[in-house]
């Protein structure tokens, strides 16, 4: 059931993709719990997927972790192998 769905939704992950210009798109991951060192799980997710990234800012969802391409399946299965998310704790948003 859904019922413990809205208690517990800060503790998901949030998966999106964003368009850029023309076909370049970008990956974001937020809600990573705090302990988990965000520039440790960028280096490994650059590394794994030869692609660029960084981690961001932002002003109402703490840090974020930004990936160029579409790396949305790549990041979800990585975090749950690595795990730090079970798989029902991502949330994949996008087209």
């Amino acid at each position: 059931g859904d019922a413990g769905a809205a208690a517990g939704s800060k503790d998901y992950v949030h998966v999106r993709i964003q368009q850029r210009n023309g076909r370049k798109s970008l990956t974001t991951v937020q809600g990573l719990k705090k302990e988990f060192s965000y520039s440790k799980i960028l280096k490994d997710l650059k590394k794994e997927f030869c692609c660029n990234g960084t981690v961001v800012q932002d002003p109402e969802l703490g840090q974020v972790i930004q990936l160029q391409g579409d790396q949305r399946k790549n990041v979800s299965n990585f975090l749950v192998q690595a795990g730090i998310v079970k798989k029902e704790h991502i949330k994949i948003h996008g087209f």
